[in-house]
């Protein structure tokens, strides 16, 4: 192939001329941004950052003296990133936030297409009702609400709930995927036994062998929190993670995947003194400290963290994880978008 060479030496104001004039056919010049497009390695926007609970809790409780939940429909508290302003993200893909119920109130009925979760922080008594079925919720208890399932929440406690939320609302909406739709009533009708799919599908190794569920998401929608924690206490130390302790991850128990299609799932536990080894991943995480006090370093900054903390760890960081106790555990539980980096072959992850 012949290779063509300029006749004449270009000038430039040439060059210049000519590249502000391409922006009329919307067009422009990868050749000038084609090392910013394709980084050596991910460069996250997103930033570490840890929400205090004891900073928070009052916020969120003055919310509830201001706001109704019938006026509110969700009267949650957004996570929002340092990074990413303008946007409803804590990390690039993942979004989290603070909600809360009070005594006798109902959150209206609504379904969505991002997928949610949510880790019961404070309180019992409150309840959801996912396409019919009612969970009763308690500290320390996971349950998922999946995308485009109808769902409503309510309070029969006699003090404040207070949960996590996890959606998938940044990814939807760079995908443009979001559907919403409003139910005709508060609330939904039950039609399906109290904690129905803990019934079918909560014994761990057993399931029903008639009408197995064949959904993307996990048949079981509320994991107790009595039986995660006995099972990530008694995890053999030969099954523990040298960067996470020991940890484990709420699957679908149909097939042993993540239990949401887009966000997985976690609960680790830290023994008394014990610090992890550094690694980073391409996936993007938020952690909520359950119990116990610990440090976790993210880019050798220290991030201190107590029960009800919140911290989002973006793609790509170093972090190593640190229970500060000598007598305690400590525990986290944590989402990430595993499945979807894992499901377009993005996966990476390194130690140091």
């Amino acid at each position: 192939m012949a290779t063509t060479t300029h006749s004449h030496a270009v000038q430039p104001q040439q060059v210049e001329q000519y590249l502000s004039g391409l922006s009329q056919y919307n067009v422009g010049p990868l050749w000038k941004f084609l090392r910013q497009a394709l980084t050596p390695e991910p460069r996250s926007q997103a930033k570490p950052f840890l929400w205090r609970w004891h900073e928070l809790r009052p916020q969120l409780l003055r919310a509830g003296e201001l706001v109704s939940a019938a006026e509110a429909e969700r009267r949650v508290l957004m996570l929002l990133n340092p990074g990413l302003e303008g946007r409803i993200a804590t990390t690039h893909t993942l979004y989290g936030g603070l909600q809360l119920i009070l005594p006798g109130e109902v959150a209206a009925t609504h379904r969505h297409t991002p997928n949610a979760l949510r880790f019961i922080m404070e309180g019992e008594g409150a309840y959801t009702v996912v396409d019919g079925e009612k969970m009763t919720m308690s500290f320390g208890d996971f349950v998922l609400t999946p995308n485009w399932t109808w769902h409503d929440h309510g309070s029969e406690a006699s003090g404040p709930v207070v949960w996590l939320d996890g959606l998938d609302i940044p990814l939807a909406t760079l995908l443009e995927g979001i559907f919403f739709e409003p139910y005709p009533d508060e609330a939904q009708a039950h039609t399906k036994p109290l904690n129905n799919s803990v019934a079918e599908y909560g014994k761990s190794g057993l399931l029903p062998t008639w009408q197995r569920f064949t959904g993307a998401h996990s048949p079981l929608l509320k994991y107790a929190w009595k039986d995660a924690r006995e099972a990530v206490a008694s995890l053999s130390s030969a099954a523990e993670s040298p960067c996470d302790g020991a940890i484990l991850e709420y699957v679908n128990p149909i097939n042993g995947g993540p239990s949401l299609a887009t966000m997985a799932s976690f609960l680790q536990k830290l023994k008394p003194g014990q610090k992890t080894e550094t690694h980073r991943h391409s996936v993007s995480a938020i952690y909520l400290a359950v119990e116990g006090h610990g440090r976790t370093l993210i880019e050798d900054k220290a991030y201190d963290w107590s029960p009800g903390d919140v911290f989002a760890l973006p793609t790509w960081c170093w972090h190593a994880h640190e229970n500060l106790s000598a007598t305690e555990d400590a525990v986290l539980f944590s989402f990430n978008d595993a499945p979807v980096m894992k499901a377009f072959n993005w996966s990476r992850e390194q130690t140091r």
